[in-house]
């Protein structure tokens, strides 16, 4: 008799930053992102601020991290590919 074994994946990895404010994002992004980097894909909720994408992209792109701001239907996150 033999026994199939499944890997369960683990959830991707998220950063909520609503109700965070604008000042602290910069460094909540960047320790989230170096502390998990072994983990990517990442995700990191934005909300639909374009003030708060800004300053995530702008760390992502600081670092040379790629990323996919959201998809057709939900604008409100960002994926960390690399």
């Amino acid at each position: 008799m033999s026994k199939k074994f499944q890997k369960k994946e683990e959830g991707v990895r998220e950063l909520d930053l609503h109700g965070v404010k604008h000042e602290a994002v910069e460094h909540l992004v960047e320790d989230f992102v170096f502390n998990n980097q072994s983990y990517i894909p990442l995700k990191i909720i934005t909300g639909n601020s374009q003030k708060m994408k800004k300053i995530v992209i702008t760390v992502l792109e600081k670092h040379n991290f790629q990323y996919l701001d959201g998809d057709y239907y939900n604008r409100g996150y960002i994926d960390v590919l690399n």
